[in-house]
């Protein structure tokens, strides 16, 4: 905008160029920058056209990789891009499907003693080291049927704990 209103002021009030690009605030290189390639713009706005109408999932990135090894055209990526962005090409992103899962079967409350059990592990002390803690307690009731803490249980410690609740209470 500011080089046509410096040209304007050169060519009808016959202002210098340096006073132009002072007033107007822009670079002398600017004020004589003549762009060039632009037959050449429209030739590659023809191309990513046509690549784009025959299949519409292209993007920018298949459609320069066409023009570069398809019709050997060796220039700047940026170009094109611009170009592309330009023509506005752009495929339409397709908004994600969401899965229609199926809700699982609310939880029944247990009825009866020892009929469902619940298994709690794990707690932390103050200074972040961890406790091991393992509790068995009978849904219906509430009743706590092993309560085992230490700072390491092993499999064997779990086992022997379930396997003396099933020996006094039986299976759930």
């Amino acid at each position: 905008m500011r080089r046509e209103l410096a040209t304007m002021a050169v060519e009808q009030w016959g202002v210098s160029v340096v006073l132009a690009c002072r007033a107007f605030d822009i670079s002398e290189s600017c004020y004589r920058y003549e762009p060039f390639l632009s037959d050449e713009s429209a030739l590659i706005a023809d191309w990513l056209e046509s690549l784009t109408q025959a299949r519409k999932n292209r993007g920018f990135g298949l459609c320069y990789l066409y023009l570069r090894h398809v019709k050997g055209y060796r220039r700047n990526h940026k170009r094109v891009g611009r170009i592309y962005c330009e023509s506005e090409l752009n495929p339409r992103i397709k908004p994600r499907r969401r899965l229609n899962r199926e809700r699982p079967d609310p939880l029944h409350p247990p009825v009866k003693p020892n009929q469902i059990r619940s298994i709690l592990m794990a707690d932390q002390l103050w200074n972040g080291r961890t406790l091991r803690t393992l509790n068995v307690v009978d849904d219906f009731n509430r009743e706590g049927l092993c309560i085992d803490v230490d700072f390491s249980l092993p499999a064997e410690r779990v086992t022997r704990c379930l396997d003396q609740i099933i020996e006094w209470r039986g299976q759930p």
